[in-house]
């Protein structure tokens, strides 16, 4: 019995830390561009040529552009911009919303969010899991923070007259997006229209004219 609860306790306690990015064995990997290793995560450069530059990114005060359909834009520092993110668990983004503009439903498949408003306002929101699908939203003010849980669709949207900014920190160094209106109508190839008809209860022809906008 002692052997049972120790493995069940065992094995609690690898999936928990399967969960999220694994602790760095080192003082820093630095991702290597380019290597032709694979692994999970980024191959590491030698220590020895390792810079100041490796764990710096400008550019989190600039605009980002938000003259498209969504009305937002945001400018990501993951591992892919910031090589020294490389084992640490983190990243970090800009969040620029135009006035009504949106950051469309989306979730981070790797990665709890934790969002600071800097200015403007946002109504910020997640959905829960199968089977309640409830709404958990808020309208956020500068210097608001809110938290969206790993793997939940969340969203946000600009109820203010200027821009909104915002700065977003991830528990990943790669947390990775998937915005559910683009991968569900705009894969390659694409899904079905009989599978999407069916699933959102429409029309096949109200399919075809949502994935022609993707």
């Amino acid at each position: 019995m002692a052997k049972s609860v120790a493995l069940a306790c065992f094995l609690g306690l690898f999936l928990a830390f399967a969960a999220a990015d694994h602790s760095p064995l080192q003082d820093f990997c630095v991702a290597q561009a380019g290597g032709s290793v694979f692994v999970n995560g980024m191959a590491c450069k030698d220590p020895k040529t390792v810079k100041a530059n490796d764990f710096s990114f400008s550019g989190l005060h600039l605009p980002g552009n938000m003259s498209n359909p969504v009305g937002s834009r945001v400018t990501p520092v993951t591992v892919a911009q910031l090589p020294g993110l490389n084992t640490l668990g983190i990243s970090a983004a800009r969040i620029d919303i135009a006035p009504w503009g949106i950051n469309p439903p989306h979730i981070h498949p790797r990665a709890t969010e934790i969002l600071l408003v800097l200015e403007g306002t946002l109504e910020v929101g997640f959905i829960t899991s199968n089977p309640d699908n409830r709404l958990i939203s808020k309208v956020l003010q500068k210097g608001d923070v809110f938290v969206f849980p790993q793997g939940l669709v969340h969203f946000q949207r600009n109820t203010g007259f200027g821009n909104a900014v915002a700065i977003a920190a991830l528990g990943s160094q790669n947390p990775g997006v998937i915005t559910i209106a683009n991968a569900v109508f705009g894969s390659t190839p694409d899904i079905s229209g009989d599978i999407l008809a069916k699933a959102f209860q429409v029309d096949k022809i109200v399919v075809g004219q949502i994935q022609s906008k993707f």
